[in-house]
């Protein structure tokens, strides 16, 4: 919104990207701004040229549907999180896939690259956070993170630090070598957190909870410093939610 008047910005419509044949459930710009990536419950990843609007190339090999996409900070690969309980490694330029990471025994709900592009961590409906070797395609650290599903996963600014979050309502900050967690924040009425990412600065992080709030928090000092009041903060696990219960074996 315009501070000085008040107006809302008007904002139009480019283009409209038609391809997948279900629900595109996570879309990415890449770091330096040339491609998009959308994932799809149709088991698709698309990249899409952002200024034309034309489909670039598809990405085909996950059994099921992909939850999410990430990009590398050179632009150079992808990596998708899927229900087939894996993730895989793509080289963008040509399509083809580097890596597939086994390990999770359930839906695998979000994946992020560190800065430095050679550590990837994931979080899944096993309740865990995973850390991968890039080049060698590795799990090198399991983190038994949460008591629910874990809804997001972000490294900081210069990949010391991992953020999560659950839909038990918590989100944890671990120390990317040790693995060891260094904090845990809660709300106090404790809504299941949809969402976390690290601001750019690295000092603050910012969640969205399924009672319609964003929160940025000062995590040194375990202290919420806004609130906004009003959004929607979903994600495309809530639809899965409706169907699991913790105390069963893995979906």
């Amino acid at each position: 919104m315009n501070g000085a008047s008040g107006n809302k910005p008007n904002y139009q419509l480019k283009h409209k990207l038609v391809g997948h044949d279900l629900s595109a459930v996570s879309v990415k710009f890449s770091p330096g701004g040339a491609w998009l990536a959308s994932a799809s419950a149709d088991s698709t990843i698309k990249i899409w040229d952002p200024q034309s609007g034309k489909l670039i190339r598809t990405l085909t090999g996950h059994d099921k549907g992909c939850s999410d996409v990430a990009w590398e900070q050179r632009d150079r690969y992808l990596c998708s999180a899927s229900d087939d309980r894996t993730l895989k490694l793509w080289n963008a330029v040509n399509g083809e896939c580097l890596r597939t990471l086994e390990g999770h025994t359930n839906y695998v709900v979000c994946c992020n690259f560190n800065p430095q592009g050679n550590r990837l961590v994931s979080g899944s409906f096993d309740e865990t956070v995973r850390v991968w070797d890039v080049r060698e395609g590795t799990c090198i650290k399991v983190l038994p993170a949460h008591s629910d599903p874990v809804t997001a996963v972000d490294f900081n600014r210069d990949g010391t630090l991992i953020v999560s979050s659950s839909y038990d309502g918590l989100c944890r900050i671990w120390d990317s070598n040790s693995g060891q967690c260094l904090k845990t924040l809660i709300d106090e009425t404790n809504p299941p957190v949809s969402f976390v990412r690290f601001s750019p600065n690295g000092r603050f992080i910012l969640t969205g909870t399924l009672d319609h709030k964003l929160k940025l928090w000062d995590f040194e000092k375990s202290k919420c410093v806004k609130q906004y009041e009003g959004m929607l903060c979903l994600h495309s696990w809530a639809v899965k939610l409706s169907s699991y219960d913790s105390s069963t074996q893995p979906l």
